[in-house]
């Protein structure tokens, strides 16, 4: 909301003595504090100032009495609704509920992005759908976190976080380092606090069941989903890490495998290759939500150690692990010999959720969705004909046939059979050939005059290709539904558009009684992304879907879920020029 510079800034006023106290009362009463606590946060000598934002939405602040700090803001002409800023949240952290996210999450949300469902760790139980939360630094030091760094209200519940869904969690209103926070003095962000801190002494005094006050009792966590990201926005940025930042994240690896995997193991286990052990331990127990932030992967090559030897003979140093180097310059494999799971450091390690945990939740999801598949009965389409023309109608009614009914593909090539078999039409010499007589020609009409004898299933095409086509689609536990033309696949699109950005485009779905509005809503949630419908392009009067970035397996997994045949879903990756 305040990632680009307010305009129509007017001059700022000293708020009325009277003013300041209905000020104080309303903040008393919606973030349920002491008196006392209010004139803390809602100071004497109060300014206001009124405002733009860049969405041309007016706003008011409520400044310091030396007319510098924001102190509170509200948005909207005539708004009640009060909302803290990084300044007064410094001064109070327990006065509102609060979401933590990892360290790596907070440039995006500085540039402008929502804080998403995968970038949340922890938050305060029994938080709510639309509740105002700060959100908080975490941080490998339990249970200290940081200091809020960011307001904004809760797009769905603590029941939806704990779910490792997709989408948003918070709307960002308000965020450390933008235009509202410049207007102020700036400063550098305290040293993370323990939680007890975090949740204020005051906060046992709030009044139950009211929705903008902070909520105490034991943290709920869940590990960030690196396949979504931690927060969305056209401003969001990645963050490099020094070499030192992944000397650390790989020591922090190191750690967790030791304490989780590697202390289950026997000593009988050992000695092992130092790559393999690094591979098969510390590639895997890298922590999950910091991967998917960064810009710099996470390796030994982007390390301060450079090598895997270095890096071993460090952690040998710390006392973590024991190596045996091979001497002379004939050279052989470094090995780990042990680990030492009393290492202080080893027990005293906060243990995470890895990339190793992640990918096999994504294996476990995949296949519950498979199974979930496996339920859904799939649409039966029956592809039928009707005789249409002069010849197609004369070899029907020779056939002993209604010229008026729908038929089969199998149907039509059964009557063929019959009527080859009847007239004695199969090739003599040939056996896998058949005789075409002037009704067969006709019948065909004119797909290809100077045929005298065709295979048994080329004749079967040619006739089908001159009928009239209709569908059937027959969805499980309902009447069918029955069609004039012939079934087109679902087309499954991805394209580039605007430059270099992708989009999934969705046609062709109106026969399988699925809805433009519908489709693109659970698109939405599923992919988190922008989602429009729009008139398809072209003579069809059909909708098209459009999906913001590559979702071509999301959209295919969701068609498949309503119950559309595979066979009935095209995809194309017109991105790099490949069809699947």
């Amino acid at each position: 909301m305040f990632k680009k510079p307010l305009s129509n800034l007017k001059t700022s006023a000293p708020l009325r003595g009277s003013d300041r106290r209905k000020l104080r009362q309303k903040v008393v009463q919606a973030y349920q504090i002491s008196t006392e606590e209010g004139d803390l946060l809602v100071p004497e000598g109060l300014q206001s100032v009124k405002f733009l934002t860049h969405l041309e939405e007016p706003g008011t602040a409520y400044l310091a009495p030396d007319g510098r700090d924001p102190l509170w803001f509200s948005i909207g002409k005539d708004s009640d609704g009060l909302i803290p800023t990084v300044y007064t949240m410094w001064k109070h952290p327990g006065l509102l509920p609060w979401v933590s996210t990892p360290a790596a999450v907070i440039p995006k949300l500085i540039g402008g992005a929502d804080l998403m469902i995968p970038g949340v760790v922890q938050w305060s139980p029994d938080i709510a759908e639309g509740q105002l939360v700060a959100i908080v630094q975490c941080t490998p030091d339990e249970p200290k976190r940081g200091y809020p760094l960011a307001v904004g209200y809760m797009s769905v519940s603590g029941e939806t976080l704990q779910q490792d869904g997709k989408g948003k969690a918070v709307y960002v209103k308000h965020t450390w380092k933008d235009t509202l926070w410049d207007m102020g003095h700036g400063g550098e962000i305290p040293d993370p606090m323990t939680i007890d801190t975090l949740l204020s002494p005051q906060s046992s005094s709030r009044v139950e069941g009211d929705s903008t006050a902070p909520v105490t009792g034991t943290p709920i966590e869940r590990s960030p989903n690196p396949e979504s990201g931690g927060a969305s926005g056209e401003n969001a940025q990645s963050v490099e890490l020094t070499p030192d930042d992944v000397s650390a994240a790989l020591r922090s690896s190191l750690l967790q495998a030791i304490q989780t995997t590697l202390s289950k193991v026997p000593q009988s286990s050992f000695p092992v290759i130092a790559t393999t052990f690094y591979s098969s331990n510390v590639l895997p127990s890298r922590p999950a939500f910091l991967s998917p932030y960064s810009e710099t992967p996470i390796d030994i090559k982007h390390s301060s150690h450079k090598s895997l030897t270095a890096f071993f003979k460090a952690m040998e140093k710390e006392g973590l692990i024991t190596l045996k180097v091979p001497k002379g310059k004939s050279g052989g494999d470094v090995v780990i010999t042990a680990v030492n799971t009393r290492h202080p450091d080893v027990e005293s390690h906060s243990s995470y959720t890895t990339i190793a945990d992640i990918e096999a939740r994504r294996k476990k999801r995949e296949e519950r969705e498979v199974k979930e598949r496996s339920k859904v009965k799939e649409h039966t389409v029956t592809e039928k004909y009707k005789p249409i023309g002069s010849g197609s109608l004369r070899f029907f009614e020779e056939c002993g046939k209604n010229t008026n009914a729908l038929y089969t593909a199998p149907e039509i090539r059964a009557i063929i059979n019959q009527y080859v078999q009847e007239k004695q039409l199969v090739n003599p010499r040939e056996q896998q050939y058949i005789n075409v007589d002037e009704t067969l020609q006709n019948a065909m009409q004119g797909s290809d005059p100077d045929t005298q004898f065709l295979k048994r299933d080329e004749l079967v095409h040619f006739v089908v290709g001159k009928m009239q086509s209709w569908h059937e689609i027959t969805p499980d536990g309902k009447d069918p539904i029955l069609k004039k033309g012939g079934l087109k696949p679902i087309s499954v699109a991805v394209k580039i558009r605007q430059g270099r950005k992708a989009a999934t485009l969705i046609t062709g779905f109106e026969p399988f009684l699925l809805v433009a509005e519908d489709l693109a809503d659970e698109l939405r949630k599923l992919c988190a992304s922008a989602t429009s419908v729009s008139p398809a392009t072209g003579k069809s009067s059909g909708q098209e879907v459009l999906v913001q970035g590559k979702h071509a397996q999301v959209v295919t997994d969701l068609l498949l879920g309503n119950g559309v045949p595979k066979k009935w879903i095209e995809v194309h990756d017109l991105s790099d020029g490949k069809k699947k």
